[in-house]
């Protein structure tokens, strides 16, 4: 690998790490579209990605199994759903001030890549995966418990393990019998960065839109909005 990260080091202080394999850190930096402008770079971080994935939720899992017996399985799947999805990550990413060492492209960084949520969810992802193949599980998993894990307690007291679609769909199948349904309204943007809007339905009726990087995501902002309209939160 030939792209380098400014102040690799100045990196590595603030995830309190120092790499045997720095092109293992720096590949766990660089975005889709940086390649697109460097044609000479063949790999960015999208299998560390999908590498660090599967490495959080075992994490994520076995914590939760360990050190909540009275829970059910309902509850931990909640619990570590809200700990592992993209807002949370990308909160991470800020806390660690990853966005500084991304690589972009010149557009994907005047556009503000370096502070959109999905972008550093998934570097977060990715730097997880590299931290694995370089360190191992274990210190992979301290990383997390520190970072990622140690923010339970919060989502639980301000309630943000509540799954926005869930609530909406067991109100409105209570107040007004009817189960919503989501629709694309639009969908622009290049393929690394999709912008989605979602429309929520109560029969006919259009009770909320949301907006966001996948549709997925696009939908539990368009329940949190039909949540608000109806005055349901």
């Amino acid at each position: 690998m030939t792209a380098k990260i400014k102040n690799i080091a100045e990196l590595e202080k603030k995830i309190e790490l120092e790499f045997k394999n720095k092109d293992l850190l720096t590949l766990a930096f660089v975005h889709k579209s940086f390649i697109n402008e460097h044609t000479e770079e063949k790999e960015y971080n999208e299998r560390l990605e999908f590498l660090g994935d599967a490495v959080l939720e075992l994490s994520v899992t076995q914590f939760l199994y360990h050190n909540y017996p009275s829970q059910p399985e309902g509850q931990l799947t909640n619990w570590r759903s809200a700990l592992v999805k993209g807002k949370n990550l990308a909160k991470v990413s800020k806390n660690l001030e990853l966005g500084q060492f991304l690589l972009l492209s010149r557009g994907e960084d005047l556009s503000g890549g370096r502070e959109k949520e999905y972008i550093l969810a998934n570097t977060c992802e990715a730097l997880i995966g590299a931290i694995f193949l370089d360190q191992g599980f274990e210190v992979a998993n301290q990383f997390i418990l520190t970072h990622i894990v140690r923010m339970l307690d919060d989502i639980i007291a301000k309630g943000l393990n509540v799954d926005a679609k869930s609530r909406v769909q067991e109100l409105c199948q209570d107040k007004l019998n009817v189960t919503p349904t989501y629709e694309l309204l639009s969908e622009e943007g290049p393929d690394h960065d999709k912008k989605f809007v979602m429309g929520i339905y109560f029969g006919k009726k259009l009770a909320g839109e949301g907006h966001g990087p996948s549709k997925q995501e696009a939908e539990q902002s368009a329940a949190k909005s039909a949540l608000e309209n109806e005055g349901w939160n």
